[in-house]
């Protein structure tokens, strides 16, 4: 855990001495909780008592829903002392800030939609919430998820929880930094271009970008919508695959998402892999790879082989166009996306002006940061006749 991790707190008194409740896995707070040693209510007031001491130096959260938090907690007691159950019941999450939650606020991390709040939540927070899963707030991200750092935000940076004086990657940056630091016991993000894969990295925590429809996007902010993923994070992989699972699965909101049935992940996670053939590009080992980062996916690769798998390199050949596709079609679909921030329906609108053509100019020069512009720029370039 990072630095300020050693921070310890007397909210379980009947755990281990060594296991702080922040600490704990969602596997781990969950049989504790069922074995009655643990309570929603005590696991949440450690998570809101770390936010509210250390999150002033993280700067992980840009919403914190405490007195929504307690109140779900208590629902989930109640719950659990009534016989009942279910895969994340009392179980503390975090969001970025680019899904809807009907009745908190929805930024985007954007000023253009400070103050909007939505009047419905997004499909995975129903699912989560339906899961019995209690959540603490809403996340920082870079602007309509445009970044890799989490410097991009309107309102304020995300600090890496390990080194403060780093980033902890992006877009998905308050996500992962929240997991790591040990202010909620998981999170979700999204994923366009890495930005979940990426912060997770920075941070040392596990995030997984789904197969492109397995989770639905319906009250996702829209960046480029081809290409965003919702997905995980978490302390380990166990607990990423119970996310997975509640999160997965067809939804008539989105046209996108999958008909097929959800596995069990958590009951796939088998050391044994005997029978499994695993392709290593070679095309992904580039010039200019951080040594420290290359040794360790070596050693993950030959883990793997240890295990049993079938481990051989393979070929690419179109890997070296992946990023010259990537920044046409995210900004392009970013461009038209974005169009729809025009001051009239909700969010943001510029005071003081004098005709529909001003309202917008102003409003989108003074709502929108300078990545989200260049962005749009470039998509609308892109778009154009011509090119």
């Amino acid at each position: 855990m990072p630095p300020i991790a050693k921070v310890r707190s007397s909210a379980c008194p009947t755990c281990s001495n060594s296991v702080e409740p922040h600490e704990l896995t969602i596997h781990g707070a969950l049989d504790a909780m069922r074995r009655g040693d643990l309570s929603s209510l005590d696991l949440t007031e450690a998570y809101l008592r770390r936010i509210e001491r250390h999150d002033g130096a993280v700067g992980a959260y840009l919403t914190v829903t405490a007195d929504r938090a307690r109140e779900d907690a208590r629902r989930a007691d109640a719950s659990r002392q009534a016989g009942e159950d279910a895969p994340l019941l009392g179980v503390p999450i975090a969001l970025k800030d680019i899904f809807c939650t009907s009745g908190i606020e929805t930024t985007c991390a954007s000023r253009i939609l400070k103050g909007f709040v939505p009047p419905y939540d997004a499909t995975v927070v129903q699912r989560l919430t339906g899961a019995g899963a209690v959540i603490l707030g809403k996340t920082n991200m870079d602007e309509f998820a445009m970044g890799s750092s989490t410097e991009n935000s309107a309102f304020q940076p995300t600090h890496n929880p390990w080194d403060l004086e780093r980033v902890p990657g992006g877009s998905s940056g308050g996500s992962a930094a929240a997991v790591a630091a040990g202010f909620a016991a998981a999170s979700l993000g999204t994923d366009t271009g890495g930005s979940i894969r990426q912060p997770a990295a920075l941070c040392g925590v596990v995030g997984m970008k789904p197969t492109y429809g397995r989770v639905s996007r319906y009250g996702v902010i829209a960046f480029a919508s081809s290409l965003d993923q919702v997905g995980p994070f978490a302390r380990d992989v166990a607990d990423c695959s119970l996310m997975l699972r509640v999160i997965s699965g067809l939804d008539p909101n989105d046209s996108t998402s999958l008909p097929d049935p959800v596995p069990d992940y958590p009951g796939q996670l088998d050391p044994d892999l005997h029978g499994m053939r695993i392709g290593v590009p070679d095309e992904y080992f580039v010039k200019g790879m951080e040594p420290g980062v290359e040794a360790s996916v070596r050693r993950a690769i030959d883990t793997l082989g240890e295990l049993g798998a079938e481990v051989g390199s393979v070929s690419m050949p179109h890997t070296d166009y992946g990023l010259a596709a990537y920044y046409l079609i995210a900004p392009a679909e970013a461009s038209a996306n974005l169009a729809r921030y025009d001051s009239v329906k909700y969010g943001y609108r510029s005071p003081g002006t004098t005709t529909v053509v001003d309202t917008y100019l102003k409003t989108r020069g003074e709502g929108f940061g300078p990545e989200v512009k260049r962005r749009i720029m470039l998509g609308t370039y892109a778009l154009s006749a011509g090119y």
